[in-house]
């Protein structure tokens, strides 16, 4: 996927005028939502928290990703894309900035059309990651290489971010005092035997550490479940 049509730069209302915030974020779920063939959907979720399913809910406080904040999140491409899809077919909206070897051939048709990718943001990652923050419910800022912002460099994202309505993933870039850090490692692979079979799936362990707040580790299994759809099952660790 090469990314949705939408263009990143602030919006401008019919008069030349300069729109609101609120008009800002308006307009751009409303590209989101022509693209989808659809209306416009409410925000998903309550006012602070972008909802995960259950298995997911377990280890992060008040059962989801925080709104308005950022979450540091272990380069873990298959614990992503399973976000990406269980926002997105919630009714969400979602983006990636900065990660063109993601793949989403996990995401369904449906959840393609309200996920937003811009693989190559040049200089303007952050930039670009904090317009789509404004109007969408989760986005991932990702950089190749491990980089630490200091408080003056992150200043316009987190501005950005506090400002609108998105759950922030940042995986390789940190940025100061983040709300919560999330990280998964690989645990085994189902499916394969000895010289012969296949990877079916796969467990993770996925741990979530904000301030207050520290569950153990969950083993959650992700797979393909009959019929092809992708899960998540929680073991007890």
């Amino acid at each position: 996927m090469n990314g949705t049509p939408i263009r990143l730069r602030e919006f401008a209302s019919d008069d030349g005028g300069q729109l609101s915030k609120a008009e800002q974020i308006a307009q751009l779920r409303a590209q989101l939502a022509e693209l989808d063939g659809g209306a416009v959907q409410e925000q998903i979720g309550g006012e602070g928290v972008v909802p995960l399913s259950a298995e997911l809910a377990r280890v992060l406080p008040n059962g989801g990703l925080p709104r308005r904040q950022v979450t540091q999140v272990s380069d873990t491409p298959s614990l992503i894309v399973e976000i990406l899809r269980q926002v997105t077919e919630a009714g969400g909206y979602a983006a990636v900035v900065g990660w063109p070897e993601l793949s989403y051939a996990e995401l369904s048709e449906q959840a393609l059309r309200r996920t937003v990718a811009v693989p190559e943001p040049g200089m303007d990652a952050m930039h670009a990651a904090g317009v789509l923050a404004e109007g969408l419910d989760v986005v991932v800022l990702h950089t190749r290489c491990e980089i630490q912002y200091t408080p003056a460099q992150a200043r316009p994202l987190l501005a950005r971010v506090r400002a609108g309505e998105a759950a922030m993933l940042c995986v390789n870039a940190t940025v100061p005092s983040p709300a919560l850090r999330m990280s998964a490692d690989i645990a085994s692979f189902h499916g394969i035997g000895r010289g012969r079979g296949r990877i079916a799936g796969i467990d993770l362990e996925v741990s979530a550490h904000a301030k207050g707040w520290k569950r153990p580790r969950a083993l959650l299994t992700l797979g393909a479940a009959t019929g092809g759809v992708t899960h998540l099952k929680a073991v007890p660790s």
